[in-house]
Parts: C-alpha cells; sequence; structure tokens
C-alpha cells in the first residue's frame, strides 16, 4: 500500500508549488493523512468507498476530537480527493457527499483598550522585556498573525517608511504601516538589545528566544499569557488575542472592512465580517449596561 502514501507526498509537493501552502499547513494536511492512510492501510485508493470514509470519521468521534477538528479532517480528505481526480489516480470522490458538522459559530476574544494597554506596559530592565515589549507592539499595531511574526526577518522592516513586510497565507506579500510607539520600541530592542541575546551562531530573525534562535509560536504565547497573569487580566486568551483586538478596536472607530481585510490578509471579506459581530455584541452589552431601561 505504499503507493497510498506515495500519493499524500505527491500531494505536499502539490500545496507547496502549485498552492504555495505555507510549511506548516502542509505539515498539518500531512498528518491528518497520514492517519486517515493507517485506517485505511489494507485498502487501494479506489478500494475506499463513502462508507469508509465515514467508518473513519466514527473512528474519530471515538477519539473525541472536537466537530472542529473533525471537519478540519474532512476538509483535508476532501481537498485531497480532488487532488487524486485532477492527476487522474483515481475515476471516483468517495467525500462527494459526506457532509461537514455543523459548527458552532463562537466569537474571538478581544481585550479592551484597557487591557491593551495594561499588557503593554512592560517593565523594561532586561533584554528579554524590551523584546516582549517591542515584540507586543509590533502585534498591536500591525494585526500580523502568530506565524507571521515570529517568522519575521530584520530586513522585513522598514523605518523609513514605517511598514512591515511580511508573507501570510498562501505565501502572499503583505505590506502593513507601524505606528510610531511600536516603531520605537523596536528601535531600542534591534540596536541596544537584540544582538546581545545570540549565544553562538548569529541569524536575521527578528524576535529571538533565550537560546539566540528564531522564537516559536509557543513562546510567544507562553510570554503574553504570563504578561496577562501579571497584569490581572481575566479576558481569555488565545495566541490571535491581539491580532483580533487590533481588528475591533480599527472598525470600532471608524475603519471600513475594506481596509481592515487588507490590514488583516483576509482573501475574503467574509473572514473580516466577524468583526462587525463583536463590535454589535459590544454594542448590545454597553446598551444593557448604561441605559435605564435596557435590561
Amino acid at each position: 500500500m505504499n503507493d497510498f502514501k506515495d500519493k499524500i507526498e505527491e500531494f505536499k509537493n502539490y500545496l507547496l508549488i502549485n498552492k504555495k501552502y505555507s510549511n506548516a499547513t502542509i505539515e498539518s494536511y500531512g498528518s491528518d493523512l497520514i492517519k486517515y492512510y493507517e485506517f485505511n492501510k489494507n485498502k487501494t485508493l479506489n478500494d475506499i468507498k463513502s462508507n469508509d470514509i465515514k467508518e473513519y470519521l466514527k473512528h474519530l468521534k471515538k477519539g473525541d476530537l472536537s466537530d472542529k477538528s473533525i471537519a478540519r479532517n474532512i476538509s483535508t480528505i476532501r481537498t485531497f480527493y480532488k487532488f487524486l481526480l485532477i492527476e487522474k489516480y483515481i475515476n471516483h470522490n468517495p467525500t462527494e457527499f459526506i457532509e461537514l458538522p455543523k459548527l458552532k459559530k463562537s466569537l474571538p476574544k478581544v481585550l479592551s483598550i484597557e487591557e491593551v494597554l495594561k499588557l503593554l506596559d512592560i517593565e523594561l530592565n532586561d533584554h528579554f522585556s524590551y523584546r516582549n515589549k517591542a515584540m507586543l507592539e509590533l502585534m498591536y499595531a500591525t494585526g500580523l498573525r502568530v506565524s507571521e511574526l515570529v517568522n519575521l526577518k530584520l530586513h522585513n522592516i522598514d523605518f523609513d517608511m514605517a511598514i512591515v513586510r511580511t508573507f501570510g497565507k498562501g505565501n502572499k506579500e503583505r505590506i502593513v504601516p507601524i505606528g510610531d510607539y511600536a516603531l520605537d520600541s523596536l528601535k531600542e530592542y534591534i540596536i541596544n538589545y537584540r544582538d546581545g541575546m545570540f549565544k553562538k551562531n548569529i541569524n536575521d530573525y527578528l524576535f529571538l528566544n533565550n537560546h539566540g534562535n528564531k522564537l516559536t509560536r509557543q513562546g510567544f504565547f507562553k510570554i503574553i499569557k504570563k504578561q496577562a497573569e501579571t497584569k490581572n487580566i481575566k479576558t481569555e486568551f488565545s495566541p490571535h488575542t491581539l491580532r483580533h483586538s487590533f481588528a475591533t478596536h480599527l472598525l470600532d472607530y471608524g475603519a471600513d472592512l475594506r481596509t481592515i481585510q487588507e490590514l488583516l490578509g483576509h482573501s475574503n471579506l467574509s473572514t473580516t465580517q466577524i468583526y462587525t459581530h463583536i463590535s454589535k455584541e459590544k454594542l448590545k452589552k454597553n446598551y444593557e449596561n448604561f441605559h435605564p431601561h435596557g435590561k
């Protein structure tokens, strides 16, 4: 059944070359498909029918996976079969009538402006505190994804133009303006502290960890979570909390959705529209809290 595995590798190359997906996304697809292969390794690709896929989904549910994770697995398998059909490796698509589980729509968690100011109020006393200040200021000023933030290199920051160049989903370049607060923090960190973080090997990543290497997504999340605990911020956190807060605060202060879409790097406006729901929720809460007959 190695042919099955070979097709998964071909598919990953297709995502890299034709679709220009990021390495992290490709690895996620590959991981999902290897689990699918392990379940069906006694069958050829053309032997697998819709009922086999339904059995696999039952198997995933038994593993206590969330509906969101199961939906992602289905989406991965669907995309894989579309590729196999395009390449004429199979003659039917067994995912054609497989339905995605209905997902509850949950709004992303957003910090208030007061909470953001608390988060950015970092006591500056060493290399790491200046790095953290620069990093969080930049995240809130630009709305970068965490993956984009940790992959930034020195040349991605243009101080003269006050912009950051980043590559988002689909490896698409995006240019985002940077405000003065973030620029000042970046200059302080880069000029006076960054080089002192190297141990042996030198690299050009912007944000470094305690080993002098590129900071990871997990490292970033630990930093922001610890800072939130230090400042007694109770709002539930995700790695993208500052990105969501950036977009919501822009909308609250009058920015139009198209501008926010460009800044966030969303390919579809419908993705950006979730922030209008957050603003409506906030409006409703304010009405209930402050109008005499609001409740």
